[in-house]
């Protein structure tokens, strides 16, 4: 059965892409290498980037389509935005608090499976993405390419909202529902960690 192949597939990487990053601490700003490298690296280092990046790929497959698609778009597009904010020292307040309610909201989300409109879903995506973007934009190593590192970081954040979805695509069986719902409320309760600064 393809889907569930898929799937299979997508949760081996996921669990594999959380893992490794279990030793590490968000946010550590250390230089990974070069543009690419670090920003590839730098949403997959932080386990508050990794849950919040998952918890989309499940929102958009309880959305459906045209959402399982866009909301992925919507998030690394904004992301960026936020990415160069970073870098050119925009101010922005909360910036941490912002990355661990985006965990707690999204998680939330799949939890309790909410279908809002898909403009609503855009915008509580959109809004949280900036914050993301801009931990990575101004973490970005002195000698780093800005562009290499905007791909790099971009593309580990697709990769994630599509394991996300592969995990997501569980949900078209009862127990898988259950699954990736109670993955929502996962998401939701660390995410509660993270913004009470006990981790």
């Amino acid at each position: 059965m393809p889907s569930l192949k898929y799937s299979a597939m997508g949760v081996t990487l996921g669990l594999l892409v959380v893992f490794s990053a279990s030793s590490a601490l968000a946010h550590t700003g250390a230089d990974h290498g070069g543009g690419f490298a670090s920003g590839f690296t730098h949403p997959l280092l932080g386990p508050d980037h990794i849950i919040a990046m998952v918890a989309v790929g499940l929102w958009g497959v309880f959305l459906g389509a045209p959402a399982i698609w866009v909301l992925p778009i919507v998030f690394p597009l904004v992301m960026a935005l936020g990415g160069v904010f970073g870098i050119i020292e925009v101010p922005l307040a909360g910036v941490e608090a912002g990355i661990a309610l985006s965990a707690v909201v999204l998680g939330l989300c799949v939890a309790l499976a909410l279908k809002p409109p898909l403009w609503a879903a855009a915008l509580i995506v959109g809004a949280f993405a900036i914050f993301h973007g801009y931990a990575h934009g101004t973490e970005m190593p002195a000698a780093s390419n800005a562009v290499s590192y905007a791909l790099g970081f971009v593309m580990a954040t697709g990769l994630l909202h599509l394991f996300g979805i592969a995990f997501g695509n569980l949900a078209r069986w009862p127990v898988g529902r259950f699954a990736v719902r109670a993955a929502g409320a996962f998401i939701a309760l660390a995410g509660g960690v993270f913004l009470s600064g006990i981790a």
